[in-house]
């Protein structure tokens, strides 16, 4: 049934709509970034569509991406010599309607880590932008309230990187709402 999605985008969009995939039985549309918000206007607006449930938006961080080769066996993929960005950031959209949902991903670079935020499309969107800013450093343009969620401001980094060390320190921050252990 989401297949008549993706052949629906493709033939509306053409050249914004980067490629179309089934994983696993999700069907998957990859959007390229600056016509994100136009795909998802018409997909929330249109009749046919009618996505009104924005379901989750994460990310996905590629680096050192392991995927087998032709005889099976597990190599690191080298992102840039296949072209490839670190950063997918995906978001699942479903139409109660019709019964079907999609995943639009949009690849991000880690030099330009930002999205445009889907946030005036579905509200639901409101926190977990804030999440995936704040635990990969992926900012979406036009946010209300892009601050963190989970940490505190002073933390240095954004722990669900694959780069970030497993034993890294953070600041001490001293909170003045709190009683002080020094009597």
């Amino acid at each position: 049934m989401s297949q008549k999605v993706l052949d629906a985008l493709a033939k509306k969009f053409g050249d914004a709509v980067e490629r179309t995939e089934t994983q696993h039985g999700d069907e998957v549309a990859w959007i390229k970034r600056d016509k994100l918000v136009e795909v998802a206007t018409w997909l929330r607006n249109d009749p046919a569509m009618a996505f009104d449930q924005g379901m989750f938006v994460t990310a996905i961080d590629t680096l050192d991406l392991r995927r087998p080769d032709a005889n099976g066996a597990i190599r690191v993929v080298d992102l840039e010599a296949a072209g490839a960005t670190r950063f997918e950031v995906c978001y699942q959209l479903r139409s109660l309607r019709h019964r079907h949902r999609v995943r639009l991903k949009i690849r991000v670079t880690e030099a330009d880590p930002r999205v445009p935020s889907m946030t005036g499309l579905w509200s639901s969107f409101i926190w977990q932008e804030r999440e995936t800013f704040d635990m990969y450093g992926i900012k979406f343009d036009g946010h209300p309230d892009l601050r963190r969620i989970y940490l505190y401001e002073e933390f240095v980094g954004y722990p669900l990187r694959k780069d970030y060390p497993k034993d890294k320190r953070q600041p001490l921050v001293r909170r003045s709402d709190l009683p002080s252990s020094e009597s």
